[in-house]
């Protein structure tokens, strides 16, 4: 028969491992919500600036990390002209890196179909994490769609043995699927919107984005005491080739138009067909200078060879170009008149070109 005290130690024994259960399912608990915490922060996500952001800031943050990445190869530039459309081109996104291929980046993204945790090397590494000095261990979760691999997010941590290749990765695998999921989520919901903002015939931006652009960007000069320049152009005599060849001519005109102005402006400026046979292009942060040279080479591009028509007959477009300018100041509230203010002078500018004879370029006299 057992002593008392035998019994005592027993009961004692008993009631720490109970202790230690009851410690390891709130501990459990705490994973669980902070895991399904993230992934709501990523489900919630509005536009892909705000996800890339919960992906690098909030993983980082969530899982107290030192350096957190985001790869995703864009080989046609599809995510990049989607975050260049709200406002945030990816080079204002930390971390995060767009690619046209995934070949070479790492020796993982060969054969890479759940989570991989190791050690950090620099030489596998560095060109998906180029900011993670001081690494010892890393996480690839790969980013898929349909099965095929997009990239993938890259936790970095300074100690070694945060993630190694001993540790479960369930956790991390359900967040890439779930990560996965509201990147394309989100992607063709931007699609969707862009669909609403762009020109069927030329493929361009229309007015109705040029508006919503032009506000964001004079906010951005504000922001940052920079200046903003417009580029108003309009095809000379246009109706002659619709008359002349009909309306068909006239929107192959229109697409090759659009093609070659396109040939000659930054990724970052803002191009738009603001309606009939006028573009828009504004170029944010840009000198008068450099703007009226891109204006004399747009106008030498379009001008200088024949356009092709249906017919197989070619003719030759000019365009007059009027160009206005302006530079917010902290004190401009209303940013709606600045635009429609910058616009109308740039329309008085191109008038003042086509009265001039065409074919040429004007500035406004207060640019």
């Amino acid at each position: 028969m057992r002593s008392a005290k035998e019994l005592s130690a027993r009961l004692d024994a008993a009631r720490r491992q109970l202790d230690e259960l009851t410690d390891e399912v709130a501990r459990n608990d705490d994973i669980m919500q902070r895991a399904q915490q993230r992934e709501l922060c990523l489900l919630q996500a509005a536009d892909l600036d705000s996800l890339f952001h919960a992906l690098i800031d909030g993983l980082r943050d969530s899982y107290g990390l030192e350096y957190v990445s985001v790869v995703l190869c864009d080989p046609d530039h599809d995510i990049r002209h989607l975050l260049l459309a709200t406002g945030s081109p990816v080079e204002d996104v930390p971390n995060l890196l767009m690619v046209e291929s995934l070949t070479g980046l790492a020796p993982q993204y060969t054969a890479l179909h759940r989570p991989w945790l190791g050690a950090f090397a620099g030489c596998d590494h560095q060109m998906i994490c180029p900011g993670a000095d001081g690494s010892k261990s890393i996480a690839m979760i790969p980013l898929t769609h349909r099965g095929k691999l997009l990239g993938s997010i890259n936790l970095c941590s300074s100690d070694a043995a945060r993630f190694t290749r001993d540790h479960a990765s369930d956790f991390l695998a359900h967040l890439g699927i779930i990560a996965s999921y509201c990147v394309e989520n989100v992607a063709n919901r931007a699609r969707l919107l862009r669909s609403g903002f762009t020109d069927v015939l030329t493929g361009w931006y229309n007015r109705r984005y040029l508006t919503v652009r032009l506000g964001e960007e004079l906010a951005r000069a504000r922001r940052d005491q920079a200046g903003i320049i417009c580029l108003m152009l309009d095809v000379d005599h246009f109706k002659r080739v619709n008359d002349t060849w009909g309306h068909v001519a006239g929107d192959a005109v229109l697409r090759e138009l659009a093609q070659r102005i396109e040939s000659q402006v930054r990724a970052s400026d803002v191009a738009a067909r603001y309606g009939g046979e006028e573009f828009v292009v504004l170029l944010p942060n840009t000198e008068a200078s450099s703007a009226k040279l891109l204006a004399e080479r747009i106008r030498e591009t379009i001008s200088g060879a024949p356009m092709d028509l249906p017919g197989g007959q070619t003719v030759t477009i000019t365009v007059s170009i009027g160009i206005a300018g302006v530079q917010p100041s902290p004190a401009d509230d209303d940013l709606k008149t600045v635009g429609d203010s910058l616009l109308a002078r740039a329309d008085v500018a191109l008038y003042a070109a086509k009265s001039a004879g065409r074919d040429r370029v004007i500035v406004a006299a207060a640019l």
